[in-house]
């Protein structure tokens, strides 16, 4: 046997061995996050699997559901929340404390269909009279948690429209008012604009505007029953990075924070 067939043999038992131990370490990283945060991590989930070898298992639901279940006692690897319910749980000893990274924004916005010229929403005054001019909207049932409902309707609550808009508003369990408008079933959705970004049907007119708007702060941390702490650790350091940040950026998030 030559020699380049004994390199080729080494090598190929280097790769096997790599590849082994690769699988070995490999863990499986369950995950507990916001509706809101579905679009981003769908796309990021495989690329951070491909460069660790580690399973992605998430669970997508509105943010206070998701919190309840750990209150309640569910156990994931990695909890990505509100930085304040974050914080909430910090204290709670549900996540492994001083340990909780910010990884991306997004603010509650106003969406309207494709095409359709976009409504003033520049102050306040501009804002009201938008939905009081609207035919119909729809947004995030507040009494279920949803984020972006709780601030859509204190929003109409202090414009003083409550009853005007109660008729023509229809209310969704979660991140479903973009996709009413990009089918034409309401005319605007009010939702994070990270739910409205990616829907080519719909487009983002802007977040509400001035004290009736929010920012919404996604945090990650570690459950404090991790099985795989590592692991975790390694995708809230990947979420918080460069690569990360572009593809939140192009899903209407603000990287970091």
């Amino acid at each position: 046997m030559n020699g380049r067939s004994l390199t080729m043999q080494t090598a190929a038992a280097l790769t096997g061995l790599m590849l082994s131990a690769m699988v070995a370490d490999a863990a499986e990283v369950k995950v507990f996050t916001s509706v809101a945060l579905t679009n981003a991590l769908d796309e990021l989930a495989p690329i951070f699997e491909q460069k660790t070898g580690n399973k992605l298992t998430i669970s997508y639901d509105l943010a206070a559901v998701q919190k309840k279940r750990i209150l309640d006692g569910e156990r994931a690897d990695v909890i990505i929340l509100t930085r304040v319910m974050m914080d909430d749980l910090a204290k709670q000893n549900k996540v492994v404390p001083n340990n909780i990274v910010n990884i991306a924004s997004t603010p509650v916005a106003l969406a309207a269909r494709v095409g359709v010229p976009k409504p003033d929403i520049s102050t306040a005054d501009a804002f009201k009279q938008t939905l009081l001019s609207a035919k119909s909207i729809s947004y995030a049932d507040p009494a279920k948690g949803g984020l972006s409902g709780v601030v859509a309707s204190r929003a109409i609550e202090r414009l003083g429209i409550t009853e005007q808009m109660k008729s023509k508003t229809t209310l969704v369990p979660g991140a479903q008012s973009p996709d009413l408008v990009a089918k034409g079933e309401v005319e605007l959705g009010i939702a994070q604009a990270s739910e409205i970004v990616p829907n080519a049907g719909a487009q983002l007119v802007g977040p509400l505007p001035g004290e009736l708007g929010s920012m919404t702060q996604f945090s990650g941390g570690i459950g404090a029953e991790s099985a795989s702490a590592n692991a975790s650790k390694a995708l809230i350091d990947f979420l918080a990075g460069q690569e990360a940040g572009s593809h939140f950026k192009a899903k209407g998030f603000e990287p970091g924070g």
